[in-house]
């Protein structure tokens, strides 16, 4: 159990830029930023009292504080390339020792770690907390041949070239995956460094240990996010949800017969989802620049208000959101396409389909798995009331 006087704040320093992946604490993998993702692994951690986020970038502080962070703002001379992540860390807790905050442990998380275990986290901060250790950094056990290269060839680092044990002859060694550090505060002061006094390692599984820096990377991390624990969207974050229409209640496509009339088709689970978030008091509205009347009958079959034949929406939407006394920063809004681009950037969660047009993609705080008309609605609804 943790002393009631231990004081465990998490810092996850998040700076705005980044040479090898542009906006990188800011890209999403399974949906969700990746500055978003540390955030809730800290705040599923009983341990830990408080999260912060450091950062130069006003995006990001933003994101960090819809779910559920603080933060903490970066300056500019530590916001460079070469700053190092403990002069952050440093700052950060000099920011709140002047607020009069004096915490015991910290805990450096970092975003580039898309997937980090909060058990393995929760662990790591007891060692700290309760078991002596100074210093702890998470890992994954190898037995692997290590090898470095020079002018004169290739040499074994944890081996003789001249015996292959055996998987089971050979002592383990420890990869540091870079997902998390916990440290003794007054002992990170005393050093500057994340290594000092009695290190310990929390052990993590090899498939939690990817490390975003690269493009391919990234794309490798975006394909395993299914085989994660998604994140979830912070209790009554949400409180009033705005639609379009094409793409996203239909597939974008459309049928004409042969005396001009059109027709759409819909998804019977978007419908349900609909129905579900009705129940549980959520205010919708559908707002489409669609002139077919199509909009507004199903919108009636759905007890749901709509507006259609918008060639502004933003009008309509800040309307709306003052009509039901709601702040656009509670607001969900879900486009697909680049007429939905204004909307998306004034409220405070911008959601898409999985197949919204990619120039508006990098608007979204939230990108679904389903695609338009085919059970992306259900999906989000699933989202909110899973938060509510």
């Amino acid at each position: 159990m943790k002393s009631e006087k231990t004081k465990v704040v998490a810092i996850i320093p998040a700076r705005g830029g980044s040479k090898g992946i542009p906006r990188k604490n800011l890209r999403l993998v399974g949906g969700f930023p990746l500055v978003a993702r540390a955030i809730q692994t800290c705040k599923q951690v009983a341990e830990i009292d408080q999260v912060w986020v450091s950062t130069d970038d006003e995006e990001i502080a933003t994101v960090a504080r819809s779910f559920g962070a603080q933060v903490i703002d970066r300056p500019q001379e530590l916001s460079g390339d070469k700053a190092s992540s403990e002069s952050a860390l440093l700052h950060g807790l000099d920011v709140l020792a002047e607020s009069g905050q004096d915490p015991e442990v910290l805990v450096f998380v970092q975003t580039t770690s898309p997937f980090i275990d909060s058990e393995a986290l929760g662990k790591a901060v007891a060692m700290v907390t309760n078991e002596g250790y100074s210093s702890v950094f998470s890992a994954f056990e190898t037995y692997g041949f290590l090898w470095q290269e020079d002018t004169k060839g290739a040499t074994g680092v944890n081996h003789d070239l001249k015996y292959r044990p055996r998987r089971q002859d050979r002592e383990p060694h420890f990869m540091e995956t870079g997902a998390f550090y916990v440290m003794d505060v007054s002992g990170f002061r005393a050093s500057g460094h994340r290594f000092f006094g009695k290190v310990g390692i929390a052990k993590v599984p090899e498939s939690y240990a990817i490390e975003i820096d690269t493009p391919e990377q990234l794309e490798s991390a975006e394909r395993l996010a299914p085989f994660f624990k998604s994140i979830d969207i912070p209790q009554g974050a949400i409180r009033a949800v705005v639609m379009d229409f094409d793409g996203v209640h239909t597939n974008d496509l459309v049928t004409v017969t042969e005396d001009g009339q059109e027709a759409v088709s819909v998804s019977r689970s978007d419908g349900m989802g609909i129905e579900l978030l009705k129940k549980a008091g959520i205010p919708m509205v559908i707002l489409s620049k669609e002139k077919n009347g199509v909009v507004l009958a199903r919108a009636k079959k759905l007890g749901i208000a709509a507006f259609n034949a918008l060639d502004d929406k933003v009008p309509a939407l800040q309307k709306w959101c003052k009509e039901q006394a709601v702040e656009l920063a509670d607001v969900a809004y879900m486009g697909n396409d680049i007429n939905d681009s204004e909307c998306l950037k004034l409220v405070g969660w911008p959601v898409v389909p999985s197949d919204c047009n990619p120039s508006i993609r990098h608007l979204a705080k939230i990108v679904l798995s389903k695609r338009g008309g085919a059970g992306a609605i259900r999906e989000f609804a699933d989202l909110i009331l899973k938060s509510s």
